[in-house]
């Protein structure tokens, strides 16, 4: 991260932190008050003033926190975000002013605004703040829930980072951390498996004490700033965020429940049968078939790969994901240690500098699909940021289409080379696996999320009453053929979704069934230069509606029937399989 600073003790972390106290101060001393008489070009100026702050914050915060969950253990690492975090916390303040007063301005006097080109530019950005206008609250008001937010909410998250990232789990008398546990419940030995499922339980059970009351603190956390803000439910923040309205979010989660049984209980019969089993255990859900390839991929060969399949797909892609691995200069962070963070993710940066990557890559096939969905994620920021640092803000709902639509063609990339019928049918199970991991079981995230905020309302919940629900929701959405009992109803505290970003999950469900029915799009080949107008819609993410970016594919996601396309795709992949099985059964090939 040198490209930030060059370590911790990198002197100029202060200096900037001053400067981004100074450029705060400034702000408020020379437009507090004043925005609705500013001429545009002093409209302007206060523009980017503000850019300038959120470039510099976005340096100091993004470097505090890449540290920090990447070497967890590690108190020095710790105690910089904690000090980066407060600090900024408090230079913040004099700012709170600008939104506010940029949601006073009538309608006139930002027609008379707009009128200049370069006003014009940052609409995107103001009418984001403008979104929030009834949701705001006095600046009073505002500075002390600012004030707050490093010893409440922020507080409650850091906890949860640092506790889970000092559990240990012990499997046949080795320890491992929880990115290296969740690793095992992909190994081929079904008593690997059970004992790494069985172990995350356990470890989970141990701690639920401090998980309960770590969750209970963060829904209410938010419940109290929803009511005061005036929010109707505990997921309309997030919608208005997404701009997807009550009812839209709605109907997809019917159209999934929906599907439930169609799609889980016939994946998951055939999984038990691979298995050998009459049913499989929770843990059991993504492990390989007994038959599959037990190749494990170098990182060189993954990155190949996955750089071939977008290469294949568009040049433009393929160009913006090559920086990515440059030799000299990485900027991806790969394989997993003690005290790094379990999971994937992909962290913005303004123009200036570049995305990062963080994997916990092992060599799995499932790596090399992670590695094309980060990447993915990348590639979009690289586009989209050409929007301007305040305009790019991209709604979670549009952010997870580009990392699933990128691991949706390496897939096929993978699949179009597998010339064996066995092979084909580990490959494509595998990928229903992902498919029913990010829009069934994420749906049945929400619906767990939503039922714990809903019942939080009425006072604190208990562990059990928490992993009831969890055990229903869990239960309802992988069918008659997965075993979710007393060894898997206490993981809850795994998904740090639920405690970082409260409501995220659904997003994923709305990208994979957005994607598929932009991949069936693609796959019948009527619309022209599909991948430059795919690239070009990446790159408007955050200026754009969903609804407005997809009518140059023909898709309207306001159709009753678009969830169902989208999910009709991985229905047509089991058809798929359940033809290759009775094929490969009947040659002996498979039992």
């Amino acid at each position: 991260m040198t490209d930030l600073y060059l370590n911790p003790q990198d002197e100029r972390i202060e200096k900037d932190l001053a400067e981004y106290k100074r450029l705060n101060k400034n702000l408020a001393k020379k437009y507090k008050g004043k925005l609705s008489e500013l001429s545009a070009e002093d409209f302007l100026a206060s523009l980017q003033q503000v850019e300038q702050i959120n470039v510099l914050g976005s340096k100091l915060a993004v470097y505090a926190y890449l540290n920090m969950v990447t070497q967890m253990k590690n108190q020095e690492a710790v105690v910089l975000y904690q000090h980066i975090d407060e600090k900024m916390t408090e230079y913040a303040k004099p700012a709170i002013f600008y939104s506010l007063e940029l949601n006073r301005l009538s309608a006139t006097k930002l027609r008379e605004l707009y009128k200049n080109t370069n006003v014009a530019f940052y609409k995107p950005f103001i009418e984001r703040v403008r979104r929030f206008k009834s949701h705001e609250l006095p600046e009073e008001q505002e500075a002390i829930f600012l004030d707050k937010s490093v010893t409440s909410g922020s507080a409650w998250r850091r906890l949860y980072d640092e506790h889970s990232a000092r559990l240990t789990y012990t499997v046949n008398g080795k320890t491992y951390n929880d990115a290296e546990i969740s690793k095992l419940l992909q190994d081929k030995d079904p008593k690997i498996r059970e004992k790494a499922g069985k172990e995350l339980n356990r470890v989970s059970k141990e701690n639920s004490a401090l998980f309960t009351f770590i969750y209970n603190m963060i829904v209410k956390d938010k419940s109290i700033s929803d009511n005061y803000r005036g929010y109707k439910n505990p997921v309309s923040a997030r919608n208005l965020d997404n701009q997807v309205d009550d009812k839209a979010l709605e109907a997809l989660v019917s159209s999934v429940r929906g599907q439930y049984k169609n799609i889980a209980d016939r994946f998951y019969k055939l999984k038990a049968k691979w298995l050998g089993v009459k049913k499989i255990q929770y843990w059991d859900r993504n492990a390989p078939l007994p038959f599959s390839d037990d190749k494990l991929y170098e990182w060189n060969e993954s990155v190949n790969i996955v750089l071939e399949a977008y290469q294949q797909f568009s040049e433009e892609l393929y160009q913006t994901a090559l920086p990515f691995f440059n030799a000299n200069h990485s900027w991806i962070d790969v394989p997993p240690r003690d005290g790094k963070r379990s999971g994937a993710f992909a962290m913005p940066l303004p123009a200036k500098f570049h995305p990062y990557l963080m994997l916990n890559f092992v060599g799995k096939q499932n790596d090399v699909l992670t590695l094309a969905h980060e990447l993915g994620h990348g590639c979009h920021m690289r586009l989209a940021i050409k929007q301007g640092e305040l305009n790019e803000d991209t709604p979670m709902i549009l952010a997870e289409v580009a990392s699933v639509f990128a691991e949706m063609i390496t897939f096929q990339s993978l699949l179009s080379n597998l010339k064996d019928d066995k092979a084909k049918l580990c490959l494509i199970a595998s990928k229903v696996n992902d498919m029913i991991n990010t829009s069934l079981r994420q749906i049945a995230f929400h619906c767990f999320e939503t039922r714990v905020h809903q019942e939080r309302q009425n006072g604190e919940l208990s562990s059990e009453r928490i992993e009831d629900i969890w055990q229903e929701e869990m239960q309802t959405s992988l069918g008659n053929y997965v075993i979710v009992d007393e060894n898997s109803r206490a993981i809850w505290p795994i998904v740090s979704h639920f405690f970082h970003s409260p409501f995220y999950v659904y997003a994923y469900s709305f990208a994979d069934c957005l994607v598929n029915s932009l991949y069936q799009v693609y796959k019948d080949g009527k619309i022209s230069d599909f991948s430059s107008k795919y690239l070009q819609m990446l790159s408007q993410t955050g200026v754009k509606r969903y609804d407005s970016l997809l009518k140059p594919f023909g898709l309207d996601a306001t159709d009753s029937g678009f969830w169902n396309k989208g999910l009709s795709l991985i229905s047509d992949y089991i058809d798929e399989l359940e033809k290759l099985d009775k094929k490969l059964t009947k040659a002996g090939k498979i039992s």
